[in-house]
């Protein structure tokens, strides 16, 4: 028999002493880690890496999350992007990725990011900050706020796709 289950990252008391915009955003990352192992880590490689109608693969998703976490904090941070990250961004929907591999990077990213959100606290969130090539005018409260929206969505399109993959 399973034991209880916790209530919501964001319903659990935690963090009182932060900014309720950066304690959302490390609740939306907690939450998303919670969800995304409970759907997607059961799933064979072959179910992670399937194409259901031509749909990004679970893989996919879950890169996607752990790489534009990496972007959108360097933008928050007031940062551009590096060689390395516009490489990664390039191959986030390649097929073939191993468990360990999709999960081992999820898991670091998430860390990371948490860490990263957690030192954004003492920013003002109304500073100016910019995004990609035409550098899109936002600020730093934009793109945290940004950082827990795209997340659960990726991590709702990653559950669905799992349940589909899987048959559930």
């Amino acid at each position: 028999m399973a034991g209880p289950s916790l209530p919501e990252p964001w319903l659990r008391g935690t963090l009182p002493d932060r900014n309720p915009i950066v304690r959302a955003v490390v609740h939306a990352l907690e939450l998303a880690r919670e969800d995304l192992w409970k759907w997607c880590f059961p799933l064979s490689e072959a179910q992670l890496n399937d194409r259901p109608g031509g749909i990004g693969p679970v893989a996919f998703h879950l890169r996607h999350i752990a790489r534009s976490l990496d972007r959108l904090l360097t933008y928050a941070e007031g940062a551009e992007l590096n060689e390395e990250q516009l490489q990664e961004l390039k191959n986030e929907l390649e097929a073939g990725t191993t468990r360990d591999e999709v999960f081992g990077e999820l898991d670091r990213s998430l860390q990371r990011s948490r860490d990263r959100v957690m030192a954004l606290d003492g920013v003002e969130f109304s500073t100016a900050r910019s995004v990609g090539k035409k550098r899109l005018p936002t600020t730093v409260g934009g793109l945290l706020v940004h950082v827990a929206d795209h997340t659960q969505r990726h991590v709702g399109q990653a559950i669905t796709t799992a349940k589909i993959a899987s048959g559930r």
